[in-house]
C-alpha cells in the first residue's frame, strides 16, 4: 500500500504494524516537507527531523487513508510512530518518571533496611543468625520466582492492579514480622509474604513504565535514574530504620515501615495501565514466543548467568554488613550509615552507568564492574578494619552496586525491544535472586560454622571475577526484527 498525491496534497495511507498497541509505518510520496499535520479529530504536527524516524504521539485512533498538508523542506520517506493512548492526559512523561522514581524509592528502601534488624531480632527472639538469615534468603528467591509472573501479569494487564496487591502483600508482610514468635511463621512473614510482595511492587516494573514513555535513545539513561532512585531509598531508609529502633525498638520500628509501604498504592495509579504502549516494531508476537526467542539467544543466557552473582555479593552485603561491621569492633551505627553510604554512591554509580550505557558497550561496562567489585572485596580483606576503611569499602561499592541494573535491563530493551520488558528482565532478574538467596544464606551458615565471614568475602571474589568474563562473548545488538523498521 502506498500513497497517492492529489492537488497538492498528500494522501497519506497508515499501515498498522501492531494495531492493539497504536505503532503505524507510514509514507510519503514526496521527500520534500517540513512538517506534516495529520487531520482527524485534532490537528497534529510532526516537525522536520534529520533522524531516519519521528515518533508522532497522539490521542486518537488514525485510520487509513488520512490526509496530510506539505511545505517545502525534507523529511524521511517513512517513519515509525508510537501513540500516547495508553495514557490518560496527566499521564505525562514527567509525572510518570517522578511516580517510578518514587515508587523505588520505598518499595527498595524498606527492604534494604531489613538487615539492621538482624542483631536485635536475633538476640530479643533467641534465634541463630541462620534462622534471620534463611528468611531473608527465601524473601529473596520468593522475590525472584514472584517477578517474572508479576512481569507477565504487568505486560498483560497493566502494572496498576500488579503493584497495589503487591503493596498490600508487601505491608502484611512487614507487620507480620513483629507477630511471628517463632522460625517457622517468621519464615512465611519475613520470607514468603514480604518476598512476594517486594516481587509485585518491584522497581523493575515501574522501570517497564517508564522506559515506555521516552525515545529509545533515552532508555538507558531513564534506567539509570529508576536505579538511582531505588538507592535514593537505601540512603533514606537505613538510617531512619535505624533510627526507628534506637527510639521506639525494633518491633514498632516494623510497623512504620509497613504503613510506609502502603503509600505505594497511590503512587502505582499513577503509571499508565496499557500494556500494550510500545515503540518497537514486531511486537505482534505473544508473551510466549518472546520468552522462547529470548531463552533462544545466547547472550540473553548468558547475561542472565551473569547477573546471578550481582545478586549474591548485594544480598550478602545487605543483611550481614551490618553484624560484620560490630563483629570487628565498631558501633552498630557505623553499619546503618555505610548501608546509607552505599545507597548514596549508587545514585551516582546507577546514573553514571545510564550514561554510559548511551555512548558504549554495555557488556563491557558490565564485566568492568564485576572485575571492580572482585578487587574491592579483595582489598577490604587485606585492609586493618577501621571506620575509615569501612566507609571507603561502602562508598566505592556503592558506585559499584546497582550500577549492573541500567546496563543488564538496557541490555534486554536494546535486543529484545520494550514490549514485554517487564516479563523478560524479571525472568533475568530471577537468576539475580537465586544468587541472593545463596549469599545471604550461606553467610549465616557460614558464620554458624565457623564465627566469621571471611569465606563468604572469599567467594564474593571468585564468582566476580567470572562474571567479569561471563558478559565478554554477549552480542548486544537489536534483534533483526527490530532492525527491519525505523524505530525512531
Amino acid at each position: 500500500m502506498g500513497p497517492e498525491s492529489a492537488s497538492g496534497r498528500v494522501k497519506v495511507r497508515i499501515l498498522p504494524s501492531d494495531h492493539r498497541c497504536g505503532c503505524y509505518v507510514f509514507e510519503f510520496d514526496s521527500r520534500h516537507a517540513e512538517s506534516v499535520v495529520m487531520e482527524t479529530n485534532h490537528v497534529f504536527e510532526v516537525k522536520n527531523s534529520q533522524d531516519k524516524a519521528i515518533r508522532f504521539h497522539y490521542s486518537s485512533e488514525f485510520q487509513p487513508d488520512q490526509r496530510a498538508r506539505r511545505a517545502p523542506g525534507h523529511l524521511q520517506e517513512s517513519a515509525f510512530m508510537t501513540h500516547s493512548g495508553g495514557r490518560k492526559s496527566w499521564q505525562t512523561p514527567a509525572v510518570v518518571l517522578v511516580a517510578g522514581c518514587v515508587i523505588a524509592t520505598i518499595g527498595f528502601g524498606i527492604r534494604a533496611s531489613f538487615g539492621l534488624f538482624l542483631d536485635p531480632m536475633t538476640i530479643a527472639r533467641d534465634w541463630s543468625r541462620e534462622t534471620f538469615a534463611l528468611a531473608m534468603a527465601i524473601q529473596n528467591l520468593l522475590w525472584g520466582m514472584g517477578l517474572p509472573l508479576a512481569g507477565a501479569l504487568a505486560d498483560k494487564f497493566g502494572p496498576v492492579g500488579v503493584m497495589v496487591a503487591g503493596a498490600l502483600m508487601y505491608a502484611a508482610g512487614v507487620w507480620g514480622m513483629t507477630a511471628s514468635p517463632d522460625p517457622m511463621i517468621f519464615q512465611l512473614t519475613a520470607g514468603v509474604l514480604t518476598g512476594a510482595g517486594i516481587a509485585f511492587t518491584a522497581f523493575s516494573l515501574a522501570m517497564a513504565s517508564m522506559v515506555r514513555v521516552v525515545g529509545p535513545q533515552r532508555r538507558t539513561l531513564v534506567l539509570g535514574l529508576g536505579t538511582a532512585a531505588g538507592s535514593l531509598g537505601q540512603v533514606v531508609f537505613s538510617p531512619m530504620s535505624q533510627g526507628f529502633i534506637n527510639a521506639f525498638g525494633w518491633s514498632t520500628a516494623l510497623l512504620w515501615l509497613a504503613g510506609i509501604s502502603l503509600l505505594l498504592v497511590p503512587l502505582a495509579m499513577a503509571l499508565p495501565n496499557d500494556p500494550r504502549m510500545s515503540g518497537d516494531p514486531g511486537t505482534e508476537q505473544s508473551l510466549l514466543d518472546a520468552v522462547r526467542e529470548a531463552l533462544s539467544h545466547r547472550g540473553y543466557v548468558l547475561l542472565t548467568t551473569g547477573f546471578f552473582v550481582c545478586g549474591f555479593h548485594v544480598a550478602f552485603i545487605t543483611v550481614h554488613f551490618p553484624a560484620y561491621v560490630v563483629d570487628i569492633g565498631l558501633d552498630a551505627t557505623v553499619g546503618a550509615w555505610s548501608i546509607a553510604l552505599v545507597g548514596l554512591m549508587n545514585i551516582a554509580g546507577s546514573f553514571l552507568s545510564g550514561m554510559f550505557g548511551q555512548r558504549y558497550s554495555m557488556k563491557l561496562g558490565l564485566s568492568g564492574i564485576y572485575f571492580l567489585r572482585s578487587i574491592t572485596i579483595a582489598l577490604l580483606l587485606v585492609s586493618p578494619k577501621t571506620e575509615v576503611t569501612i566507609y571507603v569499602f561502602a562508598a566505592v561499592m556503592g558506585i559499584l552496586w546497582l550500577s549492573t541494573v541500567p546496563l543488564t535491563s538496557g541490555i534486554v530493551a536494546q535486543v529484545f525491544g520494550v514490549r514485554y520488558m517487564a516479563t523478560l528482565f524479571g525472568i533475568v532478574f530471577f537468576s539475580h535472586q537465586v544468587g541472593s538467596f545463596l549469599g545471604v544464606w550461606l553467610g549465616g551458615v557460614l558464620y554458624d560454622r565457623t564465627g566469621s565471614y571471611d569465606g563468604m568475602w572469599i567467594a564474593g571474589v571468585v564468582v566476580g571475577l567470572l562474571a567479569a568474563l561471563v558478559h565478554l562473548p554477549i552480542n548486544e545488538q537489536p534483534l533483526q526484527r527490530l532492525r527491519s523498521s525505523p524505530a525512531g
